[in-house]
Parts: structure tokens; sequence; C-alpha cells
């Protein structure tokens, strides 16, 4: 079994979630440093995530966020990925041989609520794609590369967190 001091967890799924949020939360549990590759990004670019993709459009965000993710130090941390990264199998490698990639999962119903109290929030796909569009395009893929699976609809974040250091423990 891996100690927590030497593990890396990779937390991915959609925008709204709860990576960020559950992600300090659980690097604390763990006594993990957090990292958030949005806010990465954000400090490269010297821009929000909806300005880059204002400006440049939604792949440019998405060749952004792999360079930076493939650039990126991994060490023992929690990461918080965007909801896009799943796109990039470069990245989804890299981050499934490095850690343990958990994929926070909530109903669609839940995350148009919450991105609904975030309206500049930044997602990056196809202007034309509706939300459920991009919902339906990246479960298969959260599902495919994840390691662990916790659903987020009906339990605080404190809990979720729990959830996760509990099922990282089994494997």
């Amino acid at each position: 079994m891996t100690s927590h001091s030497t593990r890396v967890v990779s937390l991915i799924g959609m925008p709204g979630s709860g990576k960020s949020t559950v992600g300090v939360l659980l690097a604390k549990r763990l006594g993990l440093a957090f990292v958030d590759t949005d806010l990465l990004i954000q400090e490269q670019e010297q821009a929000t995530l909806a300005e880059i993709i204002a400006a440049k459009g939604h792949e440019a965000l998405r060749d952004i966020e792999e360079q930076v993710l493939l650039d990126m130090a991994i060490y023992p941390a929690v990461i918080s990925t965007g909801g896009s990264v799943v796109y990039s199998d470069a990245i989804m490698q890299r981050l499934s041989a490095a850690s343990s990639v958990v994929y926070l999962r909530a109903s669609l119903e839940t995350v148009d609520h919450r991105i609904s109290l975030a309206p500049d929030r930044g997602i990056a796909s196809p202007g034309n794609h509706t939300l459920e569009d991009v919902y339906n395009e990246r479960v298969p893929l959260y599902e495919r590369y994840a390691v662990v699976t916790v659903d987020v609809d009906t339990n605080d974040p404190e809990v979720i967190a729990g959830h996760i250091k509990s099922s990282l423990d089994t494997l």
C-alpha cells in the first residue's frame, strides 16, 4: 500500500462537481499539497478561463491545458483538473500513470445548478453544445479513466473527501 505522503490523487469531473472544493479538503486529510490546474493555466496566460475561451476559443484552451498538464511537475499532491482534461489522451495517460484518478460524479441537474451560480465559469466546448451535450460527451470518458468514482450530488464536500480517502485506502 502507498503511504499518504507519497500519493498523488487527480480529481476529474464536470465543472461544478466540486473538484476544487473537495480537493482542498482531501489534501488536508491526506497531508498533501493541493494543485488546481485551472489556476496554473490562468497564471501562465494571465487571463481567466472564460477570457481565454472568449479571446481564443475552446480548442485553444484545451491546447493550453494540455501543455500545462504535460509540463507541470507531478509530486505528492491532490490535483484538481479542468473538466475537459479527459479529451486529451496524453494528459490522462500521464495522470493515470502518476496518480490515482478519482471521478467526482455529479448528475446533470447538479452540474447545471452549480454552474448557474457561477455564470462566468468557462466551459471548454463548442458554443453550439448545450450543457447536456457536453455532459453526455464527457461522462463516458470520466468513467473510462477513473479508478475511484464518488457520487457528489447529495453529500457535502467534507463527507465526499472522507469517501475518497476511504476508497483510496483500499486501493
